[in-house]
């Protein structure tokens, strides 16, 4: 398999508000985390497969709980799952520092530009999805409810075209429902929701039921869905291995991936 990456910048010109021009960014490495924080300059880093057909493609949303971007962990190790699985990837850099609307900027700017770009790039324009992780699964889950009402003037013909992701895969999602389980202000679930599969641990941090509520809502729409919850794990734990049976929660994925997108179900008849 012959990959083609490349970094491609979201905004020709100045990012839109709100948008602080006085952030230095950050990139640096831990022990097992490179990350980047206080991100100036949103953009796509895209690794695609070199292909004669279209193919399906994810845009990937680490998290970082909206201060840092996990782009190892929860981007560039995502994109290699994806590229195996046959799926080209594009990682959004998606603005940090607290910024949710600059974020949620940047996701309807990314997936219009992936739409955009599908011939030149090589992607499916019909099976676009999102990935996201605690954060990042806010992000996804906030574009998923926001993709009519984008909250910058357009740049150019991608901001013309839908934002709406044709699928979603929520891992450990944070910020979704209150105590309740009611869905947090700005998210909804209707009808045009994408299908969604979910991945959450009863012992993280972030309490499992941002997952459940987000499930039930789906399930009261009607709208395709999956919800795989595991004892432990924790949290931040991407598709690196560890002792918890939630470490397999990829395989899963993979197969509602082939199963719903890569080789669709067929459509019920109607009576």
């Amino acid at each position: 398999m012959k990959l083609t990456k490349f970094e491609s910048p979201l905004w020709n010109g100045d990012v839109p508000v709100p948008h602080d021009t006085n952030l230095v960014e950050t990139h640096y490495f831990q022990p097992d985390t490179e990350a980047y924080k206080d991100v100036a300059t949103p953009l796509l880093s895209l690794q695609l497969i070199e292909s004669s057909s279209a193919l399906p493609t994810v845009l990937v949303c680490p998290g970082g709980g909206y201060d840092i971007l996990a782009w190892d962990k929860e981007g560039t190790e995502i994109a290699d799952w994806l590229n195996s699985l046959g799926f080209s990837a594009a990682i959004l850099k998606y603005r940090t520092s607290q910024n949710r609307v600059g974020a949620l900027q940047d996701a309807q700017r990314a997936m219009g530009i992936l739409r955009s770009k599908a011939q030149e790039w090589n992607l499916d324009q019909q099976q676009i999805g999102i990935l996201g992780f605690s954060a990042g699964a806010h992000l996804s889950v906030n574009l998923c409810s926001n993709y009519n009402s984008r909250s910058y003037s357009a740049v150019d013909e991608a901001d013309l075209l839908s934002c709406l992701p044709d699928f979603a895969l929520l891992v450990y999602p944070a910020y979704l429902a209150d105590e309740k389980l009611q869905l947090c202000e700005g998210l909804a679930v209707t009808s045009k929701t994408p299908p969604s599969f979910i991945v959450h641990t009863q012992d993280d941090p972030i309490p499992v039921t941002n997952a459940i509520a987000y499930y039930l809502e789906l399930q009261r729409q009607n709208v395709p869905s999956e919800l795989h919850i595991f004892p432990h794990g924790g949290h931040g734990y991407g598709i690196r291995p560890s002792e918890h049976a939630v470490s397999g929660w990829h395989e899963l994925a993979k197969d509602w991936l082939q199963r719903r997108v890569q080789k669709p179900e067929p459509a019920t008849a109607s009576t």
